[in-house]
């Protein structure tokens, strides 16, 4: 096992809830940050200014990541400016209105699919490419965040949202075996009902709070207990879990 010193990692979809949260725990590690958004600008800006005032190894570039020519050249500027990368979470995704399955259009199946899923293979890929000891990496991690919803499927509310998190399981799992032997280790973690503004762009901003009395711990969970997850997984303290998953959904 080799120990990664110049900690670099990206965070995709970095400006707020689960994203925004990781980077404050891993600046707070001695990590080197890019901090990816696609839209949000001020929260990204105000997010580098927070992180400066711990680590001043902290950067922001827009893209979206689910075009492969934004991609490449957000990798290519991470190397440029903080150096090889070490760390990948692969956060962004986003979450549609409500709806039953009888009423999805192929365009919002589609914009879902790759989003959620197309951005995830890109930047494993890319990164790959930099960590494989096989094209002469020193190794890494990469944290996929998916949901609990690819294990309930979301009946009634979101089942192409469950479908896209189920396909970043699958490949997940596909993954970490392939590069098993690369020196990188690749993980997911399975968020339940957590507090984030994920939940408005569904329609419904209080769903946590509905949804809490059904949760055996009987309450929805806070961006920071995912976030201590994926940097575990990150850290060498996890350096013999690849292809595991940590479901963080109170019980369900």
């Amino acid at each position: 096992m080799n120990k990664v010193t110049n900690k670099v990692a990206l965070i995709t979809g970095a400006s707020r809830g689960i994203g925004a949260a990781t980077a404050r725990v891993l600046a707070q590690e001695g990590y080197s940050i890019c901090i990816n958004y696609h839209k949000n600008e001020q929260a990204a800006h105000a997010l580098q200014k927070e992180l400066a005032l711990i680590t001043n190894k902290v950067v922001i570039k827009q893209a979206d990541v689910s075009s492969e020519e934004d991609v490449v050249a957000l990798f290519d500027y991470i190397d440029k400016e903080l150096g090889v990368i070490t760390a990948l979470v692969n956060n962004a995704g986003i979450l549609k209105p409500q709806i039953r399955l009888e009423e999805l259009t192929a365009q919002r199946i589609n914009e879902i699919l790759i989003t959620n899923v197309t951005s995830c293979f890109l930047c494993c890929r890319e990164a790959v490419k930099r960590m494989s000891t096989k094209h002469g990496g020193i190794g890494g991690a990469i944290v996929n965040v998916g949901s609990a919803a690819s294990r309930s499927g979301a009946p009634g509310e979101y089942i192409d949202y469950a479908a896209s998190k189920g396909a970043m399981d699958s490949m997940t799992k596909g993954l970490s075996l392939e590069v098993a032997g690369e020196g990188i280790r690749v993980n997911g973690v399975r968020p339940g009902f957590i507090y984030t503004d994920m939940h408005k762009d569904g329609g419904e901003a209080g769903r946590v709070d509905r949804l809490a009395p059904q949760i055996p711990m009987q309450r929805g969970g806070e961006a920071s207990e995912i976030a201590e997850a994926i940097s575990w997984l990150l850290s060498d303290k996890a350096s013999y879990s690849t292809g595991t998953f940590i479901d963080l959904a109170g019980g369900r």
